[in-house]
Parts: C-alpha cells; sequence; structure tokens
C-alpha cells in the first residue's frame, strides 16, 4: 500500500514518490524520477525519467517536468508552465544531452511562463505570469515579461523591500531582514 494519493487515472512508474503528496488524473510520473513529500501534481502533468522534485512542491496542471530539471522545496509552479532541457531541439538528434535546469526552493513561477533550460531560479524569487526567462533570476527577485526582467526585490512573504541605497532591508509587512552583498539579496534573520 502506498503512502500517497494517486488517481485511479494517473500513470506512477516512479518508487521514489514521497509521503502524503497528490498526484491527480491523467498524470504520467516515469521510473527514475523523484517527487518529495507533501506534493501536489495536478491534472495533466507529466514528470520525466531523471526529473527532481523536492518536497511540499505544487505543481498546477498542465506542466510537463523534463529530464535535468530540479525543483527544490516548497517550488509553486503555475498552470501549463514550460519547462525546457534543450537548446537545440532537434527530431532523433543522436549527439543530444539534457541541459539543467533548476529551481530553488520557495520560488514561485506564474502560468505559462517559459523556462529556457540552462538557467538557475533563485530562492524565494517570482516569475510573472506569460513570462519568458531566458537568464538566470537572482535570489528574492521578482521578474516578468518578454524576455523576464527584473522588477523589484522581494521578502519570502511577497512583499516588496526597499534598500534605499543600504545593504539591509527590513520587510514592512513580516518584518524579515534581508541584506545586499554585490546586487545579490539574502535573507539575514531568525524573526527577531
Amino acid at each position: 500500500m502506498s503512502n500517497y494519493f494517486k488517481h485511479d487515472n494517473a500513470l506512477v512508474e516512479s518508487d521514489d514518490i514521497g509521503e502524503g503528496t497528490r498526484v491527480w488524473a491523467f498524470v504520467h510520473i516515469m521510473k527514475n524520477s523523484i517527487v518529495g513529500k507533501n506534493c501536489n501534481i495536478g491534472d495533466h502533468c507529466f514528470i520525466e525519467s531523471g526529473a527532481v522534485i523536492g518536497n511540499e512542491v505544487t505543481i498546477k496542471n498542465g506542466v510537463s517536468v523534463w529530464d535535468s530539471v530540479i525543483i527544490e522545496d516548497s517550488v509553486f509552479l503555475g498552470p501549463n508552465v514550460t519547462l525546457t532541457n534543450d537548446l537545440l531541439p532537434r527530431s532523433r538528434n543522436d549527439q543530444w544531452k539534457a541541459v539543467a535546469t533548476t529551481i530553488r526552493r520557495g520560488a514561485s513561477i506564474g502560468a505559462n511562463a517559459t523556462i529556457i533550460c540552462g538557467v538557475e531560479i533563485g530562492e524565494y524569487s517570482m516569475v510573472g505570469a506569460g513570462s519568458v526567462v531566458s537568464h538566470s533570476i537572482s535570489p528574492y527577485t521578482l521578474v516578468f515579461g518578454n524576455p523576464a526582467e527584473f522588477k523589484a526585490f522581494i521578502c519570502q512573504c511577497t512583499n516588496k523591500l526597499v534598500f534605499d541605497n543600504k545593504e539591509e532591508a527590513i520587510c514592512s509587512n513580516c518584518r524579515k531582514e534581508y541584506i545586499m552583498k554585490s546586487g545579490i539579496v539574502k535573507y539575514a534573520s531568525i524573526n527577531k
């Protein structure tokens, strides 16, 4: 007996599905893929062999997660997000190699966004709906557009961070503290 929920119309070939995960209708999870604990995999998703999905990940309907895509814990992928793993696609290419993409802890990607392979989406960053991401995104950053461009630094709670030419910022909503070094934002405190 499995320790996760599988809809009757889902096909799960992997032996590595975490406890408490929910797999909905018309999902196909191939052998040699990993899905962590307490995930929610929506209708019509495909998880290819070699894909790695962390714990507490939400993948909404219509998303395919390909070989060499790594999704860390607590990531949100909106409906119909498009992930890729091939920079030069051709049918039946004997020289083909998967190009890795990593989506870091807590990141959120909006509906219908396209992520070109070979990038890293930083922790707790947000990609707006319909965006095309062709370069790596720094942690705690909001981007959107085609191509996706920097719009703001954001807190884990999604509130905009204001640095005012300083190296430190405190979220006006949840009071978490952040530091910026060389243009990269990092979480600086644990509930002071």
